[in-house]
């Protein structure tokens, strides 16, 4: 890759490296510079650019970060579309987060262009919530250290992987001793019913008996007829030997001692056992707080499917200071603040006239062996956007006969012959409140696919001040756009048939420019020379 400073005559075709500002318009970094932008360089007086030129053995950023990011997730992730040389992966279910943390250092070391973040192995996932990103530093990557990358990925199963939580019915024992509170007793069980149910199990049935070995067997032998896994011991009193009251019971119930204590603090006092394939947990006494300690991690992993051995319970020490010290911030009682990719829905307007066209309902013209109006709506229903609604208006009940069987919300505007803008409002009304954004999109684009839209999603980032994605062939912008929440109030306000175009041009800070490989994005249907022009593009 070539990368210094050069003047417009020589930057056509290159990556511009820093934002410029060339009379009104703004070109922001990571833009590839056009003849058209060469012009309006010269013509602000611009004499040199920072930019950079790739070479014939250089992937370009975002195809680099998409096959790593690909070639890394595992079952249960998802990886986003790339932008700006960065791709997310996402959990596709709850579960318990396993990374090949040799392979990830490995990929990390081969240079510096190719970098990727992972959460802790074996933490405890949400769905959506972010596992992973892959960035690429510069603005592409030698072709060989890439298919370094990809080979490391590619030995053996993926590097990252999640493993679902699948609904368990444990059992529980719980003993007492003269004098133990029966408050204390239903408040360990309510803590013990809460984490369960987060990894969607549950307790089938508890039994309380005497604080003795005896009774302990003789608990575990009954849940074990049952056919109950795992099997959760609560001790009135703290385990602090092998050969004590929880795990000579256990021992007399047939089971093995796997492991005792471990280098997690709080949990401590935890009992690894086993009964055959049933797994079998001494709980320390921590386990009674809502607050976490080392029962999570065993339990998390039980309820994934994951086998926890004597060598596991050792290796948690890295990390496993997780007491309240002042250094520290006190440990969450339950939910995650962590990452997620943005809940984003789309919004097909197919409720106009169709005037230009002199006559028939341009959406429900064959394009291609079905209605136009399908070619959107299937694009946004093979991407990530969810939901998927779509507005109707004119000819509404041939609208909703021409996308029979899909999984859309349709919502009327009866207010259709009044312009696009109200078409906009009822959508934006019909939208879930946990939507962080809307792609609003024209029914009338059938060459848009599930791609364009994923790449819009993968450009939205309010952290990064990008509310506002819009996508561009050539440098001219076109359709669908990626609106945040925060603008929808404003959007609101809209009138006539214009949409929201003016809020792009008013709130530049706020755009995110999001070039595309084709001119679908600038291609719609008005008239019947753009129909003609449309079908024989097809047949073609």
């Amino acid at each position: 890759m070539i990368f210094g400073e050069l003047t417009p005559d020589e930057a056509e075709g290159t990556i511009l490296a820093h934002s410029q500002k060339a009379g009104a318009e703004t070109f922001k970094k990571g833009r590839i510079l056009s003849r058209a932008d060469i012009s309006a360089l010269k013509e602000a007086g611009i004499t040199h650019v920072t930019a950079a030129r790739l070479g014939p053995d250089d992937v370009p950023e975002d195809e680099a970060a998409a096959a790593l990011a690909s070639a890394l997730a595992g079952k249960a992730i998802r990886a986003a579309a790339a932008f700006t040389g960065r791709a997310n992966l996402h959990a596709e279910e709850a579960g318990v987060l396993e990374i090949d943390a040799a392979r990830i250092h490995a990929i990390n070391a081969i240079g510096e262009a190719l970098t990727v973040a992972t959460l802790e192995p074996f933490e405890t996932v949400a769905p959506r919530q972010m596992l992973a990103t892959v960035k690429v530093i510069p603005f592409a990557v030698p072709r060989a250290e890439l298919d370094r990358a990809l080979e490391i990925a590619r030995l053996g199963p993926a590097p990252m992987a999640v493993h679902r939580f699948e609904p368990r019915r444990a059992g529980l024992v719980s003993t007492l001793l003269p004098g133990t509170k029966e408050s204390v007793i239903e408040k360990s069980r309510a803590v013990l019913d809460a984490r369960l149910a987060a990894m969607g199990s549950h307790i089938a049935r508890e039994i309380r008996i005497p604080h003795s070995a005896s009774a302990v067997a003789g608990a575990i032998r009954a849940l074990l007829k049952e056919g109950l896994s795992p099997i959760l011991v609560f001790g009135a009193s703290a385990t602090v030997d092998r050969r004590d009251v929880v795990p000579s019971g256990i021992v007399m119930a047939g089971g093995d001692i796997l492991h005792f204590g471990m280098p997690v603090d709080p949990g401590n006092l935890l009992l690894l056992a086993r009964h055959g394939e049933t797994p079998i947990i001494g709980l320390p006494g921590c386990a009674r707080s809502p607050k976490l300690n080392g029962f999570d991690w065993v339990l998390a992993r039980l309820a994934a499917g994951m086998e926890v051995t004597s060598q596991d319970i050792m290796r948690m020490g890295l990390g496993g200071l997780l007491k309240e010290i002042p250094t520290r911030p006190q440990p969450r009682e339950g939910g995650s603040t962590a990452a997620s990719s943005p809940r984003i829905a789309a919004l097909i307007l197919a409720a106009g006239k169709s005037s230009r066209m002199q006559g028939p309902n341009k959406l429900l013209m064959d394009v291609g062996g079905k209605p136009m109006v399908a070619h959107i709506v299937d694009a946004a229903l093979e991407s990530t956007a969810r939901p998927v609604i779509v507005v109707t208006g004119n000819a509404e009940a041939e609208i909703r006969a021409a996308l029979s069987g899909r999984a859309v919300t349709f919502v009327h505007n009866p207010d259709y012959a009044d312009g696009l803008s109200t078409s906009l409002r009822a959508g934006l009304r019909a939208l879930p409140d946990e939507a962080d954004g809307a792609l609003v999109c024209l029914g009338d684009m059938p060459d848009i696919r599930a791609a364009h839209l994923d790449r819009l999603i993968a450009a939205f980032d309010p952290e990064e001040g990008r509310t506002i994605c819009v996508p561009t062939v050539a440098g001219k912008r076109g359709n669908p756009v990626l609106w945040g929440r925060d603008w929808f109030a404003a959007m609101m306000d809209v009138k006539g048939d214009t949409g929201a175009k003016h809020l792009i041009g008013e709130n530049a800070d706020a755009v995110c420019e999001v070039p595309m490989p084709d001119d679908a994005a600038t291609t719609d249907v008005d008239t019947p020379s753009d129909m003609k022009a449309m079908i024989s593009g097809k047949l073609g």
